[in-house]
């Protein structure tokens, strides 16, 4: 089936053009001040998420998995709403949106958009993708693998931007 990894390099063209516009919006918040937080966890974030896209092609391949219609159509439809909340997300930051741990000191939280919800939707859509594309053809053990390591990684990032933005805020109300 052709359409499985024609799906998978949408995804990957959709994740350059999230590092063109992160390469941007780090210029951007760099001339303001901002500092980079996290820089560790990048590395191992960038190689899980390569992993993910090569997982879903390879397991499907190794193994032989069937498309399972009621699944992977509505695996599908998650992967095109995680991407949809992931460009409502960037949408929101504008040029504060990065791959990385960058927070502009002086500026305020942003509390708009799918932020009025949730304090991290972002990755949320993360979470759901990470699930829902390898599943979109049956790929359970990449989705099963990834969700794991994901998790462990999230706790880090998550941990590390909240850090971030707290020194931001307390640096704000000096």
């Amino acid at each position: 089936m052709i359409w499985y990894p024609v799906l998978i390099l949408a995804v990957v063209a959709e994740r350059v053009a999230e590092l063109v516009v992160a390469r941007r919006n780090t210029r951007w918040s760099t001339e303001r001040g901002a500092v980079e937080r996290g820089r560790g966890h990048y590395p191992a974030m960038v190689l899980l998420h390569t992993g993910l896209l090569l997982g879903c092609l390879a397991e499907v391949r190794a193994a032989d998995r069937p498309f399972v219609p009621v699944l992977g159509w509505t695996m599908f439809a998650v992967v095109l709403a995680a991407q949809g909340l992931r460009w409502w997300c960037i949408r929101t930051l504008g040029p504060r949106w990065n791959t990385r741990v960058l927070v502009v000191p002086g500026l305020p939280l942003v509390t708009g958009g799918p932020y009025r919800l949730l304090r991290h939707p972002n990755y949320v859509a993360v979470v759901a993708e990470g699930v829902a594309l390898p599943l979109v053809h049956g790929a359970w053990l990449t989705a099963l693998v990834f969700t794991v390591l994901n998790a462990a990684l999230l706790t880090v990032r998550i941990r590390c931007e909240n850090r971030a933005l707290g020194l931001a805020a307390a640096g704000a109300r000096a």
